[in-house]
């Protein structure tokens, strides 16, 4: 790929992340009651505007908002991968790819809990344009789990999820797909130079960042003695030797490997921790990690400005504006306060 194309890319990644949503004014929004939400969303940019004229004649209100984002967001994923070639388009795929295991992952969950095809449609998987078609007609045709994965078993990680026994859990194929995941995307990740190195450690954290969720988790519900199945190989923190000690020790097993690094703030995560126990959710934990790879990725992309880790560092932080921006809609209809939706989406 030639140098002036990687250098266009670039420049036209980071042009679109400075469009994003800002913090002000997400907690503008927050402010808002559903009505004006659904008009003051497009003032963000010309992008949303855009397509809130587009289904302003089919939707209106939250419908209207859900539908506007879901298409902006597979519009501007493929508008921006559709830039890319080269050595900058396998780097994004590694990052794009993951929303079909999301999907997969949506898919089981609709079918395990048994919630009828039109409110899947309504609330997780918005037909827009057909973009979720193939996903919704997995969900119509599919009464059981292994149904589910029999209908999906074209699908790249189709044949991991059939080799799973008949009668697995919800969980265990979810574990499936995130453990088929990763290993994609760590060996997708090939060759040397510092922007390689940054997206491999990226990778790596992510994984890092499971696995601590998965113990903690594991802890509250008390299925730890199952980390042996859960534990993802590829991270840092957490390399692979590490595993037998944490599945010795459980949590305070993996807190000890934490407290070893001088690369991850225990103490920081001790305070996070603390407040997950009071608040008896691990959602504090969630957004502490999340935000640890956001700094990660603005770091790599401001010391490799003209390499696909701009790229890569927009998508991220594109994927991350509609969810926000979806979760102010859904939180506002559902009564939630701007106190407790500015502490989740701000950290405030």
């Amino acid at each position: 790929m030639a140098l002036s194309n990687v250098s266009y890319v670039s420049a036209r990644a980071k042009t679109r992340r400075k469009q994003l949503a800002s913090d002000s004014q997400i907690r503008a929004l927050i402010s808002q009651s559903p009505e004006q939400i659904s008009v003051s969303v497009g003032d963000i940019h010309q992008r949303l505007r855009e397509d809130l004229d587009r289904f302003a004649g089919i939707y209106s209100g939250g419908d209207l908002v859900e539908a506007a984002l879901s298409h902006n967001l597979e519009k501007e994923l493929n508008s921006i991968f559709n830039l890319c070639a080269g050595k900058v388009k396998n780097h994004l795929s590694v990052f794009t790819q993951r929303y079909q295991y999301q999907n997969a992952k949506s898919v089981l969950r609709a079918v395990f809990n048994e919630v009828d095809v039109e409110k899947v449609e309504h609330d997780i998987l918005p037909n827009i344009d057909q973009i979720n078609a193939p996903w919704l007609d997995f969900v119509e045709k599919s009464e059981t789990l292994r149904d589910a994965v029999v209908n999906m078993k074209k699908m790249p990680y189709g044949k991991v999820l059939m080799s799973l026994p008949e009668d697995s859990t919800l969980a265990q194929y979810e574990d499936a797909l995130d453990m088929h995941y990763y290993a994609i995307a760590s060996s997708s990740i090939k060759g040397n130079g510092p922007d390689v190195k940054m997206l491999q450690d990226l990778i790596a954290m992510e994984i890092d960042h499971k696995n601590i969720l998965n113990i903690l988790e594991a802890n509250a519900v008390g299925y730890q003695d199952k980390l042996d199945q859960i534990l993802i190989p590829g991270g840092k923190l957490l390399p692979k030797r590490s595993f037998q000690s944490i599945i010795s020790g459980k949590r305070a097993g993996m807190l000890e490997v934490l407290a070893k690094s001088s690369r991850f703030d225990s103490e920081g995560f001790a305070e996070v921790l603390q407040e997950c126990e009071e608040s008896f959710s691990l959602d504090p934990a969630v957004t502490w990690l999340k935000e640890r790879e956001y700094a990660h990725m603005s770091r790599m992309s401001y010391l490799h400005p003209v390499s696909s880790l701009p790229v890569v560092h927009y998508v991220s932080m594109k994927v991350k504006e509609i969810s926000d921006l979806r979760l102010v809609v859904r939180g506002r209809l559902a009564g939630l306060s701007s106190e407790v939706l500015e502490a989740h989406i701000l950290g405030a």
